[in-house]
């Protein structure tokens, strides 16, 4: 990468934190960000598994959105005609996990969405942060009213011990439950906080002011139980968590039914729902709800120690000449201590137990597809 390239990269309010630490720092999503620290990608993996691991993932676009009429539930609607959720139905002060989808029944981005009673509170994916706030425009600005968020950092805190860590700061966090968000005061610092994250952990996503950031993160990592943990061991974590990475294991070609997400598709939105269809794409994914879908996302468990990764594909057999899908994610699980990936088969090959072939450095060897996740969730319900 030219310097003019590095130049071009957007840091977060925690940069000059992350140096300090001794972060090596990579371009991801247009902004540097650390990708791991001294203790290491394994060893971080396992300090967020065992105790509580704190991510800088303020590259990612917060949203407020607001129906000018003044009522959430308008508000609600409207991004329902964007996305296959029940944002009506979510109560006030919960959250929902969804996805943007297009006319052709694929997922343009999936996001957090909150409702924070007199607004939707909306958590986007860094790389397709723009696209997706023009997209609300277009659809939704003649009846809402969107904010891009600026000048607010986010951070991630995950892993058994990330209660304990976070209630010193904030003791009303010890009462919350999975999906529930709250505002809340941290020493006199407003804090936007939800009991959520994506490494299957427990733990909790705080936003709260760039200038408040760097005290904020340095108190929990004066925790004996808080490391830094860098993007690698968040990429291993989600994985063994069977997460979708978006540009990885859904992207715009992706129907929710493919990549097994029709649990974020609530009933009121399907077929015969009250609220069924009114959403881009719904043609095709109704329908893969009706007569299923040609090919699903699965979980591999190779058989041998070699990770099989991006792009690796994927055979019925030794022998046959037409690949039946191919790996999207893979990598090594510590928690796990072994190989594992994740992606597409036709649905004729999708049972778990099944053994197929990947194809590596010319040579096909064998993998049983395997229910996910990898390692059991540990949510807060």
């Amino acid at each position: 990468m030219s310097d003019e390239q590095i130049s071009d990269l957007k840091r977060t309010a925690l940069y000059d934190l992350h140096v300090a630490l001794g972060a090596k720092m990579v371009p991801f999503a247009g902004y540097e960000m650390p990708v791991q620290y001294p203790m290491g990608v394994l060893k971080e993996h396992l300090a967020c598994r065992a105790g509580a691991g704190l991510f800088d993932v303020s590259h990612m676009g917060q949203v407020i959105l607001r129906a000018k009429s003044g009522n959430t539930a308008d508000a609600a609607l409207a991004l329902e005609s964007l996305v296959p959720v029940n944002v009506l139905g979510l109560g006030k002060n919960r959250q929902r996990y969804g996805f943007f989808t297009n006319e052709a029944g694929g997922i343009r981005d999936d996001l957090m969405i909150a409702n924070r009673g007199d607004h939707l509170f909306l958590v986007v994916n860094a790389a397709c942060k723009d696209a997706d706030f023009a997209h609300m425009q277009a659809h939704l600005g003649e009846t809402c009213t969107l904010e891009m968020i600026a000048g607010r950092a986010l951070v991630a805190l995950q892993g058994p011990k990330a209660e304990m860590a976070l209630a010193r700061l904030a003791p009303e966090v010890a009462e919350m439950k999975f999906m529930d968000v709250a505002v809340l005061d941290a020493d006199g610092v407003e804090i936007w906080v939800s009991r959520s994250g994506y490494t299957g952990e427990d733990g909790y996503e705080i936003s709260l002011p760039d200038g408040d950031a760097e005290a904020f993160v340095n108190a929990l990592l004066a925790m004996d139980e808080v490391e830094p943990i860098g993007l690698g061991a968040r990429d291993s974590l989600r994985l063994e968590g069977g997460l979708c990475l978006y540009g990885h294991d859904i992207d715009e070609t992706t129907s929710p039914n493919e990549a097994s997400l029709t649990w974020a598709i609530q009933k009121v939105r399907r077929e015969g729902g009250e609220r069924a269809g009114d959403f881009p794409g719904a043609a095709r994914i109704l329908g893969e709800f009706a007569n299923g879908a040609a090919r699903k996302r699965i979980g591999l468990i190779p058989g041998s120690r070699a990770p099989m990764r991006d792009h690796t594909k994927l055979f019925a057999d030794e022998t046959s000449a037409e690949p039946i899908g191919e790996v999207t994610s893979g990598g090594f699980g510590p928690t796990i201590n072994g190989p594992m990936s994740m992606g597409y088969v036709t649905t004729e090959h999708s049972k778990i137990g099944t053994v197929i072939y990947a194809e590596l450095r010319g040579k096909r060897v064998p993998a049983t597809i395997s229910a996910m996740p990898f390692t059991p969730a540990n949510f807060k319900r």
